[in-house]
């Protein structure tokens, strides 16, 4: 099979570029793969395709930039160009741009797919049925809040002309089918990008390192996690170091920048900037526990299943998609109430004053992230793709009845 992925991929730092990395790592190596076609954002840079295990042949075709009226036409030329054996897109609302017309007719491009004949499968990581629009920066305003559901409705109509729609909760699956009373929305799971060999729970020495992982400024903020640290710190006597990975979300630019200065008088923290791929496992092994500080969520999350293949202990908070998770997939932490210093301060101080509970979380954690490698994620696409061919090529072939 010639697979194509559209796609945002690394240097890129459009969001879902790390998920892409992974699929296209775990793709490569699959027997059923000749050719891998990544239909990609442009970047200054090359793309990072310098893979160690042996595995197809990967053709890079930089077709698309965020916010480009003209993506609908340049990948589908790309398309055209490949001719792929079937598309992958990995997708979420704002893939392509901000602005709502070129957002728009980028995901138009799955039904460009379906009338050209080629086996189709959107992977959809949120969908706006589970969106808090104002704690995720979309907007405050009520009027906007409608007129933002209403396009999200008529953008989800468009995702759903493809062949299958692939979700990544059982609950999104039920969501979708109830509303748009469709049948090809399929649950495949997050997976889980790296599963090295049993963790260590021995910390190195020196302070704990409390760390959370994003994009931060929306709903992912980290002055609560700050002040709870500083709370712990004096409740414990424990030496702790908070380190805050990532960058600004698009939507708030110089988040980051002003928590530096308004926590300026806090000793022991660290801004790591954006997180190279080949540095991401040296920052979770450091860490002591992962915190998220969500007050609400836009889809499965894939920091804590990076948390849970490292052997990690994590603190959330009780709500949306994280708690699913708990359920669905067998993760564990701490919880704590998304809008209470105190409580998310409990929470951690839980975990980094008993190493026997903290060695149990990130045991189950491992185990939870074990069940659902990438292999096994990009095997369920493929065989999904296999079912779609099969079903084309039956109705092309049936006979006239004239």
């Amino acid at each position: 099979m010639k697979l194509a992925i559209v796609t945002a991929y690394p240097p890129s730092k459009v969001t879902l570029n790390e998920y892409a990395y992974h699929l296209v790592k775990s793709f490569r190596q699959s027997k059923k793969v000749t050719e891998l076609v990544l239909l990609t954002d442009k970047t200054p840079e090359g793309k990072d395709i310098n893979f160690t295990e042996n595995g197809c042949k990967i053709t890079v075709k930089e077709c698309w930039k965020f916010n480009s009226y003209t993506n609908i036409v340049n990948v589908t030329k790309a398309i055209s160009k490949t001719k792929p054996d079937a598309v992958l897109f990995n997708l979420q609302f704002m893939k392509f741009g901000d602005k709502k017309l070129a957002a728009a007719l980028g995901l138009a491009l799955p039904l460009v797919c379906k009338i050209k004949q080629i086996p189709t499968i959107v992977l959809l990581h949120n969908i706006l049925e589970q969106t808090d629009l104002e704690k995720a920066g979309f907007t405050s305003n009520k009027f906007l809040q409608k007129a933002y559901n209403f396009i999200g409705t008529s953008l989800t109509k468009l995702i759903l002309k493809a062949d299958i729609v692939a979700v990544t909760m059982d609950k999104y699956v039920t969501t979708l089918q109830e509303k748009y009373k469709v049948n090809n929305v399929k649950m495949i799971p997050h997976g889980t990008f790296e599963i090295p060999k049993k963790p260590s729970h021995t910390l190195s020495k020196g302070p704990l390192k409390v760390m959370t992982f994003g994009k931060f400024g929306t709903y992912k903020k980290v002055e609560s996690m700050i002040e709870a640290v500083e709370k712990v710190r004096k409740s414990s006597g424990l030496d702790l170091e908070i380190v805050i990975a990532g960058t600004d979300n698009p939507n708030v630019l110089g988040y980051l920048d002003n928590v530096k200065e308004k926590y300026k008088h806090i000793p022991q923290i660290t801004f790591t900037g954006y997180v190279e791929e080949n540095q991401v496992e040296t920052l979770f092994n450091e860490s002591a526990v992962v915190v998220f500080p969500y007050t609400s969520t836009t889809g499965s999350s894939g920091v804590l299943h990076q948390a849970g293949s490292y052997g990690k202990a994590v603190v959330m908070p009780n709500l949306g998609d994280l708690a699913t998770l708990v359920v669905d997939e067998g993760y564990r932490g701490e919880f704590f109430e998304p809008e209470s210093t105190e409580s998310l301060a409990n929470a951690i101080e839980a975990i980094v004053t008993n190493d026997g509970y903290r060695i149990q979380l990130e045991e189950a954690n491992y185990k939870a992230a074990t069940a659902f490698p990438m292999e096994r994620i990009t095997n369920m696409y493929l065989e999904e793709f296999e079912t779609i061919s099969s079903k084309k090529q039956a109705t092309f072939s049936k006979p006239s009845i004239i």
